[in-house]
């Protein structure tokens, strides 16, 4: 039975979050390690109260640890390889861990860059983004294009059917919140976020990311990756790196994503990480496409049935 795995991005983080593998050795050590490349203590980071699991550039390296190590429990316990991987947004990164592609001690300092450049391309309080909810796509688009006025304003994630993210300049942000509500989307939300990703306010952050990838190595992916900027896989490594810097000002088309994984014939997966957000979205985007959170390692060892069978 073919299955895909899907990695969570910024945004599924929370204290608590590896809670339910704290008896697994392979966990710990992941975060080990984690916390000796940067000099963070990841762990009590993601077990006890604190401010600093929000902070971009803390988030980014423990995401990534966050999936890495349940990867890395899924594989320890008996899991068999997924046919196809994909992230959402930083998740990526951990997809291509996963896949081989990236080495885990490089795809740290990576990430933690990758979030530092991200948090200096745009002064704080200059971009935002915001959550539109019940609006065709091509609509979302349309209030973007028109409520620029001069400045940066994109449809950056299409998360599934009706649900799409804004980003740019925080005043063009605001002016497409209230054109949304105009004509009647369900649902309007400023994100807490300080950095608005996949938009153009993000290219010199692209410049700066590709210059760090030139002394990164990439390797052939052992599984298949889907990139969120192309919905495509690579083994070539100046194209998985083409696709990273790319990934940072162009929107994550995750609908297509999903789409074009089920279009193979898949129809089950896992969300390999922290929270139950991929899980969520998976089912609204193709009904049939079933997709369990391994959010503990109870969870983990029902899905190495569920999905082999």
């Amino acid at each position: 039975m073919k299955f895909a795995f899907f990695f969570p991005g910024q945004g599924s983080q929370s204290v608590g979050m590896m809670s339910g593998y704290s008896d697994l050795a392979v966990i710990q050590d992941t975060f080990v390690e984690a916390s000796d490349t940067l000099g963070v203590d990841f762990w009590k980071m993601a077990t006890e109260p604190n401010d600093a699991i929000n902070q971009t550039n803390n988030t980014q390296p423990l995401m990534l640890a966050a999936g890495v190590a349940t990867w890395r429990a899924w594989i320890q316990q008996g899991g068999a390889q997924p046919s196809v991987l994909a992230g959402h947004s930083l998740g990526e990164y951990t997809a291509l861990v996963a896949s081989s592609a990236l080495a885990y001690r490089d795809a740290l300092p990576l990430v933690q860059y990758r979030a530092e450049v991200m948090q200096h391309a745009v002064s704080e309080g200059v971009g935002g983004m915001a959550a539109i909810l019940g609006l065709d796509d091509d609509v979302v688009r349309s209030i973007c294009k028109e409520a620029a006025q001069a400045q940066v304003l994109e449809a950056v994630n299409f998360n599934s059917p009706g649900q799409v993210v804004i980003a740019g300049h925080k005043e063009a942000v605001e002016r497409g919140m209230l054109a949304a509500k105009a004509i009647g989307a369900k649902r309007v939300v400023l994100l807490p976020v300080s950095v608005p990703s996949h938009c153009a306010l993000m290219r010199s952050a692209a410049k700066e990311l590709q210059a760090y990838l030139e002394s990164v190595t990439v390797n052939v992916s052992q599984i298949p990756v889907l990139h969120n900027a192309d919905v495509l896989a690579y083994n070539e490594s100046n194209k998985i790196k083409q696709a990273l810097v790319g990934q940072l000002y162009s929107p994550v088309r995750w609908v297509e994503t999903i789409q074009a994984i089920h279009d193979q014939g898949i129809t089950k997966s896992a969300e390999c990480g922290p929270g139950k957000v991929l899980a969520g979205l998976t089912k609204r985007i193709v009904a049939d496409f079933s997709c369990v959170a391994l959010t503990n390692q109870d969870a983990l060892m029902a899905a190495q049935l569920e999905l082999v069978n």
